[in-house]
């Protein structure tokens, strides 16, 4: 057994967005989606496919640039 660990399409992406049109796969709701707007494929794709292509987006600008505009 290696040690890969396979990554999951998710908001976390760099790459990834929430469907700008509502409802577009019947949840109406942000919380219940299953389809996730990949910029880098141009594409939906089903929410927690496995992706080779994750990129983690980088939080830690966007908490230091809010922390220091309080």
């Amino acid at each position: 057994m290696g040690d890969i660990l396979i990554n999951f399409c998710d908001l976390l992406c760099e790459h990834a967005e929430v469907p700008k049109e509502q409802g577009l796969d019947g949840s109406g709701s942000c919380r219940t989606f299953i389809a996730v707007y990949c910029n880098l494929k141009k594409t939906f794709v089903p929410k927690n496919m496995p992706c080779k292509q994750k990129v983690i987006k980088n939080t830690q600008d966007k908490v230091s640039k809010t922390s220091n505009n309080s």
